[in-house]
């Protein structure tokens, strides 16, 4: 099986090299009047970088909406899509590490060394980290919990586009600067409606633990139980370990995550008879017309249901 899929990257890079070699070396250039072809690894990343770019890109996401970043399988369509653009945007902080797919995404399609124009949003983000044994020190991904983080995001994503195509830095700017004023304004809400919640009942509890940069941030205790979405999670002694941190706190409420399974947040749900308030969104914005679609609707769906799952 690995001998299939190391052909088929292979066959799929030699494509791509190809269809390069007849569209001009594979890049457009903004300045002539074609969008800058942009790929982003996941919904959150794709948001941020559409309110940035504006009208002078054109975005394919790889991981869908709904869908773990964590561990990912590029599609034919990815490999050339990534093949053919003219930047390539990802997290960083660990998150494409998963089964190492995003490495090897940007060997086969020419994109990996220095020199390539792939940009880490996260770059300048002070990283936290894991604390399961056999994890210790690896970064914890999840750093757009914290609205502050969305504003470096948006910040990073300005300066590549203006970096990649200076013709167009003006709009770049500009729209940057719009995009960060409502991110400034959403984080100073955030804090405020925190600020409702008795300092003793602010403890979130979810399924993955994703929430540690959200709650250095607005004051809150964060439990989980498991630390990060892979293959061995919702585990008996996890379960075991979680029910154990509920029974010594006064626990309000359980969230949720809209990406994650949930048969292990019921199961703690029923153990300890308290509530699953409601969904959070935590490593994928909501479906197109959906509550949370962008991301700024999802980060004000999870301020609002975390203050009424633990102020009702």
């Amino acid at each position: 099986m690995k001998n299939t899929k190391a052909f088929l990257f292979l066959s799929l890079f030699l494509l791509g090299i190809l269809a390069g070699c007849s569209s001009n070396g594979g890049q457009k250039e903004a300045a002539g009047g074609d969008k800058l072809q942009v790929v982003t690894t996941y919904s959150i990343i794709y948001d941020i970088v559409s309110n940035v770019g504006g009208d002078r890109v054109e975005i394919h996401s790889l991981a869908p909406i709904g869908s773990n970043p964590h561990e990912y399988d590029p599609l034919p369509k990815d490999v050339q899509k990534t093949t053919d653009a003219d930047v390539v945007f990802y997290n960083g902080l660990n998150l494409e590490a998963g089964n190492s797919w995003f490495e090897k995404l940007l060997g086969t399609a020419g994109k990996s060394g220095d020199g390539a124009p792939v940009f880490a949003l996260s770059k300048g983000v002070e990283p936290m980290y894991l604390t399961t044994e056999g994890k210790e020190g690896e970064e914890d991904p999840h750093a757009w919990l914290d609205v502050q983080n969305g504003i470096q995001y948006a910040e990073n994503a300005r300066d590549a586009f203006i970096e990649i195509d200076p013709d167009h830095a003006a709009e770049y700017e500009a729209n940057a600067e719009a995009y960060i004023g409502k991110l400034e304004a959403l984080h100073q809400d955030a804090i405020a409606r925190y600020s409702e919640i008795p300092k003793e009942k602010r403890v979130i509890v979810t399924s993955e633990g994703a929430f540690k940069y959200f709650s250095k941030a607005y004051d809150f205790q964060a439990e989980y139980i498991w630390e990060i979405n892979q293959e061995n999670q919702g585990t008996p002694n996890q379960i075991t370990r979680v029910l154990k941190v509920i029974e010594k706190q006064d626990i309000q409420g359980l969230f949720l995550e809209t990406s994650i399974d949930p048969r292990s947040m019921e199961m703690v749900s029923r153990e300890t008879g308290i509530d699953i308030k409601g969904k959070v969104f935590t490593d994928s914005i909501g479906k197109p017309g959906e509550d949370g679609d962008t991301y700024i609707k999802m980060m004000e769906w999870n301020i609002e249901t975390i203050l009424a799952g633990l102020t009702e």
